[in-house]
């Protein structure tokens, strides 16, 4: 039977799982037990009931192997709290057998926990391909702090030795370059995950590339399938990523006005070649949005991408050129507050403002729970005269997932052949979904389990049996804050206790409504954290700081918005005390009007 940790005794769900009694157990209440020589044990630690904070271990005769550290971005249920990560209190309490963290892509769904979690496992060697490697270093350097990371680039197709097991590498079709699966050695078969996941094909025939890509399992033995369970629920082939770029070339060619692009800045590729389409058709490009800037610099780096010298113009330049010669690419087609579309639609961006005349491409579909803003954005958008095309409306392609869905989910399946499978990189419904297509095709119900975090399978009898323990590993709610602090609890309790331990240190700054720049050094009350009249050096520092970030915050903003200033003062500073101190005083900016 399919094994899954939920009640056996349910009348409705006839699937095995050991039973659950009150809330989720505490990482001390049932201790893992120690792996009997000749098993395989997989724990799932993050990943397979949301998307998001993926991670995955293997362990195998005193070995194991990490599988990404991904993050989760927090809700408006977690207020104070930035990210979710997963909980690695077992790979804590065993980090001498850690031998290699592979990471499959660059998303922060996968990559994200990095900072978080390798320096409390003594930072092992990480493996990945050279794209994702730069997203990591860049990233890291974000913590400073930290200690260097030690990476291995590896390519599709390279082995590699990690303790007693071998690693094999292949390549995957996903919206980011350099995406790799992962396929490990084990004396019963490989144990395989293909990672973020879809096919290169047209009307459902694989391509020759892809076809090469997964040939190494014509001939090999496949033990275990851990594999993406995103959009298992979409019946047929997804949206081929070339029929979106022919949607865009047409649009870019074709669009009169200024033409406005939003997208996520992960989705690489389509970022890429939206570059490419404006240089083809003799445009300039605004690029808007942190994020996307970043990624486009680490593209070049990469030598993903050239640019030609004037493609990129300042947005203070737009009224400079033809309306017909400008192309915006935009980060917040979700609707984000302070993301670079939102800024516009509401009329906060101090350099662009919507008009009648202008088209916008959301090339993006909707996150689950983010309906209302996107439509907020949209409503926006509209008042100021624009004309929206969103991936629902346009008879053009502008959007595709790049998760595959069930024929190419069902397609991956019959090539591998696996023995066992356990569902995983999805909500439980997902999995659940994924393992009935499974059996449909002719998996037996006892080879498959269906985990929950913290869940511990082994697979035992020289390979012949899998099931999951009783037993799990910790699998707390790990939220970070946005001073990196990875042991958030409930916001207000923890406020207290910063207060009680590491007191308060109030920043006051008198700001000019009009430029955006700082009156004069700013003024600083300290209460329970540091002796004023002994840390000169570090206010001097603090006041130089608070200016670089207001200042910096406030260019592209008009009118100012001062809860978002206050927020950034706020992070940064949090975070150069703490370097400087190793301690987290609460940080109340007070700004100004002047």
């Amino acid at each position: 039977m399919i094994h899954s940790p939920r009640p056996a005794h349910s009348p409705r769900n006839r699937f095995h799982r050991p039973p659950l009694t009150g809330p989720k157990r505490p990482p001390e209440s049932r201790p893992v037990p120690p792996l009997a020589p000749g098993n395989i044990r997989i724990i799932t630690l993050g990943g397979v009931e949301e998307i998001g904070k993926n991670m995955t271990a293997i362990e195998y005769e005193g070995d194991i192997i990490v599988i990404d550290a991904g993050l989760e971005f927090a809700g408006d249920e977690a207020p104070g709290v930035d990210y979710i990560i997963p909980d690695i209190s077992y790979l804590e309490a065993n980090k001498e057998k850690i031998r290699a963290v592979l990471v499959s892509h660059g998303h922060l769904d996968h990559i994200g926990g990095i900072p978080f979690v390798m320096p409390r496992i003594d930072n092992p060697i990480i493996y990945t391909r050279n794209l994702t490697s730069l997203m990591i270093k860049k990233r890291h350097e974000e913590f400073p702090h930290l200690p260097k990371l030690n990476i291995n680039i590896v390519e599709k197709a390279d082995k590699i030795r990690a303790g007693k097991l071998t690693i094999r590498f292949f390549g995957v079709t996903h919206t980011i370059p350099d995406s790799m699966g992962i396929a490990i050695e084990t004396p019963y078969g490989l144990i395989v995950t293909p990672g973020d996941y879809k096919l290169e094909q047209e009307d459902g025939i694989p391509s020759a590339r892809e076809e090469e890509n997964y040939k190494m399992f014509d001939r090999e033995k496949t033990l275990l399938l851990l594999c993406d369970s995103t959009n298992v629920e979409n019946p047929g082939f997804s949206t081929p990523e070339k029929l979106v770029h022919k949607g865009l070339d047409e649009l870019i060619k074709n669009t009169h006005g200024r033409l406005i692009i939003g997208t996520f800045a992960s989705q690489f590729e389509r970022m890429i070649k939206i570059i490419e389409l404006v240089e083809k058709y003799g445009r300039r490009l605004v690029v808007e949005g942190r994020s996307m800037k970043t990624n486009i610099d680490v593209a070049l780096t990469a030598t993903m991408l050239k640019i030609k010298k004037d493609t990129i113009i300042p947005t203070t330049d737009i009224d400079r050129y033809p309306e017909d010669k400008i192309v915006v690419l935009a980060t917040g087609a979700q609707g984000e507050e302070f993301a670079a579309l939102m800024r516009m639609a509401t009329g906060n961006h101090k350099n662009f403002k919507f008009k009648r005349g202008d088209t916008v491409i959301l090339s993006s579909s909707i996150i689950p729970g983010n309906e209302k803003t996107v439509q907020k954005l949209k409503d926006n958008i509209a008042r100021q005269g624009a004309k929206i095309i969103h991936y629902r409306t346009s008879e053009t392609y502008i959007h595709s997932s790049g998760h595959g869905n069930r024929e190419e989910i069902a397609w991956l399946h019959r090539k591998i052949k696996p023995k066992f499978f356990v569902p995983i990189h999805g909500h439980h419904y997902m999995l659940r979904v994924h393992a009935e297509l499974a059996m449909e095709l002719g998996l037996s119900e006892k080879n498959i389990v269906i985990p929950d975090n913290g869940s511990v399978i082994e697979i035992s009898d020289i390979g012949q049996k899998i099931a999951a323990l009783k037993e799990t590993a910790a699998h707390r709610v790990v939220m970070v804050d946005g001073l990196g602090n990875s042991n958030v609890e409930e916001v207000v309790i923890r406020d207290r206790q910063m207060l009680a331990q590491d007191g308060m240190f109030v920043i006051i700054a008198l700001i000019d409504v009009a430029s955006g720049k700082i009156r004069k050094s700013p003024d600083i009350i300290s209460r329970g954290f540091i002796y004023l009249k002994e840390s000169q050096d570090l206010l001097r520092q603090v006041r130089l700081l608070t200016k670089k970030k207001i200042e910096e915050s406030t260019a592209q903003m008009h009118p100012i918005n001062f809860d978002y200033v206050k927020n950034a003062v706020r992070d940064e500073i949090g975070r150069y005390l703490y370097q400087k101190t190793h301690k987290r005083p609460i940080v109340l900016p007070v700004l100004i009007e002047v």
